[in-house]
């Protein structure tokens, strides 16, 4: 009875001992499957990380094809590279792939500011002084005629700003501006001579988000004038109009691009985008530019009416980006204008082929680059003259990134924006 009751001892404990093993074993070969599946997704990244790397440093077009190659050899560390043009920077593709496991980024790539470059104010000299009158601010270095600057009376009201006028140093200026970057200007010209048949599908819908791991959605409007409303826009997408575009406040734009020979913005409207004209752009009152935008207007061909071009800013807009104007076949009797309203703020940088104009309570946070000042009063134009307008350089993030377009940018690439990620 005694060896009968110990072999069903034995049996079970062989059982408990196996079912352990068993379990032992099953742990071990999913902890297996863990460790290799940690262990790819960390070379995954490694190798997305490198790509990117390679994107950044990578000079000009020379991967505007997209290219897929192996980093080390073997099919393990495969990756597939592409950056593209878009608008004043770039948009870099990064994918790292093993058999069926792949990540990727999507983000746009902008430049560092050149601190050996970088003023607050940069007027070409004109033979003639620089008057500030009024509470105004300029803080950082300034480039300015040889004739220099100098307090002013406006209607009946002194200088009440910091005695020494500039806080920063007093630099020489050239005739002319700061030239911008020709490649960056080529790449913005090639949109515009652009051709394609009329798509305007896009104001049927209202929402498109388009990922910038397809191909571009573009929708051309042609010589029709059309409206921008209830409708949400996000991504990889490209607008052009052969004539007037309104964007309505209710129109939601995400890193998406317009171009079109005039622009005209609603008051209140808030969005991220890069507008393009060749003629004018209007923006209403109360709008909200979030970083990075920008707005243009650039001229790449002889206008037949010659008329000037004008960029006009409404009163307590606020943009964080790039505004600048250009034209190709610059006229000076006939220079263009960047308008600022009352109470408008800038972050960023402004470049003015022409001129700039300034209203009461206009801070800019960054710098300007201009040939001519204008302030307009009830009763008077003064040319010039800084009125109650603060600019301030230092006031802007360290860690703002630019467009290599501007002047001051500097060789360095950064990521300014991810864009997608997975």
């Amino acid at each position: 009875m005694l060896k009968a009751s110990a072999l069903y001892i034995v049996i079970v404990i062989a059982l408990v001992i196996g079912l352990l093993c068993s379990s032992l074993i099953v742990v071990a070969y999913f902890y297996r499957l863990q460790y290799q599946r940690t262990f790819r997704q960390d070379r995954l990244q490694n190798n997305l990380n490198s790509g990117i790397n390679i994107l950044i440093a990578a000079p000009g077009d020379d991967l505007t094809n997209e290219k897929t190659f192996s980093l080390f050899g073997g099919e393990a560390d495969s990756v597939s590279l592409k950056k593209t043009a878009w608008g004043l920077y770039d948009v870099g593709l990064s994918k790292s792939f093993i058999q069926k496991d792949s990540l990727y980024k999507a983000f746009l790539i902008a430049n560092a500011i050149d601190s050996t470059k970088w003023a607050a104010l940069y007027i070409i000299d004109e033979d003639r002084p620089l008057s500030v009158s009024g509470k105004t601010i300029l803080k950082g270095d300034v480039y300015i005629a040889k004739a220099g600057v100098k307090g002013a009376y406006v209607d009946n009201k002194g200088y009440q700003g910091d005695k020494r006028l500039v806080q920063g140093k007093i630099l020489n200026s050239n005739k002319e501006l700061p030239s911008l970057n020709a490649g960056r200007l080529k790449r913005i010209e090639q949109y515009f001579s652009q051709s394609g048949s009329i798509n305007n599908d896009i104001l049927r819908k209202d929402t498109l988000n388009n990922s910038f791991l397809t191909e571009t959605y573009t929708a051309r409007f042609g010589k029709k004038v059309e409206t921008l409303q209830n409708i949400n826009l996000n991504g990889n997408i490209i607008l052009f109009s052969d004539t007037t575009l309104t964007i309505e406040n209710t129109a939601h734009l995400d890193n998406i691009m317009i171009f079109a020979k005039a622009i005209v913005v609603k008051s209140g409207f808030k969005g991220t985008c890069q507008l393009f004209a060749t003629d004018s752009v209007s923006i209403g009152r109360d709008c909200v530019f979030n970083y990075p935008s920008s707005i243009s207007v650039s001229r790449f061909q002889q206008s037949k009416t010659r008329s000037p071009m004008l960029l006009n800013v409404g009163e307590n807009t606020s943009i964080s980006g790039v505004l600048f104007t250009y034209d190709k076949y610059y006229d000076r009797e006939k220079q263009a204008l960047i308008d600022l309203g009352k109470n408008a703020a800038i972050t960023g940088q402004v470049y003015s082929q022409g001129m700039l104009g300034l209203k009461d309570g206009i801070v800019i946070k960054g710098s300007v680059f201009t040939n001519r000042f204008l302030y307009q009063s009830s009763f008077t134009r003064y040319e010039n003259y800084i009125i109650n307008t603060t600019i301030n350089s230092t006031a802007l993030s360290p860690y703002y990134l630019g467009s290599d377009l501007i002047p001051v940018s500097a060789g360095e690439k950064k990521i300014l924006q991810w864009l997608e990620t997975n």
